[in-house]
């Protein structure tokens, strides 16, 4: 039966979070709402927004995450999840707290640098468009 299930593997940019085999379903967020996935479901591909990534196996029943943006993958019976940042649990509130100290606020350095990658992409555009005007 195993075989029928569902294989999810979620990676951080610098470490694989959690692989989990025997997956029977997922729920997942995208801008256009959140959808789910069974095992038998056609390939896609799916641009997750920030939310709660929700899954579920026998072993452990109802497991939720916390997700950053990112990308999902079903090719087959593997279902791979790409996102910046992920946070697990099993309770909704103190997964909900925990987003909320780790996710949603930016601290000063954080913001400083967004505003120089931001300065640069902008300058580097600019160089760009001087060198095809030119």
């Amino acid at each position: 039966m195993s075989s029928t299930l569902m294989n999810l593997k979620i990676l951080l940019p610098f470490q694989i979070f959690a692989e989990k085999n025997g997956v029977s379903r997922i729920v997942a967020e995208t801008r256009e709402g959140s959808f789910g996935l069974l095992p038998h479901r056609l390939d896609c591909v799916a641009a997750l927004e920030p939310g709660i990534l929700t899954y579920e196996t026998k072993a452990e029943g109802e497991v939720y995450v916390a997700v950053d943006e990112g990308v999902l993958i079903k090719a087959g019976q593997d279902v791979l999840v790409s996102v910046r940042s992920a946070i697990a649990g099993t309770n909704l509130h103190q997964l909900r707290e925990e987003v909320e100290r780790e996710f949603l606020i930016l601290d000063e350095s954080e913001q400083k640098m967004r505003s120089v990658m931001t300065k640069l992409e902008i300058g580097l555009m600019r160089r760009l468009a001087g060198f095809k005007n030119g």
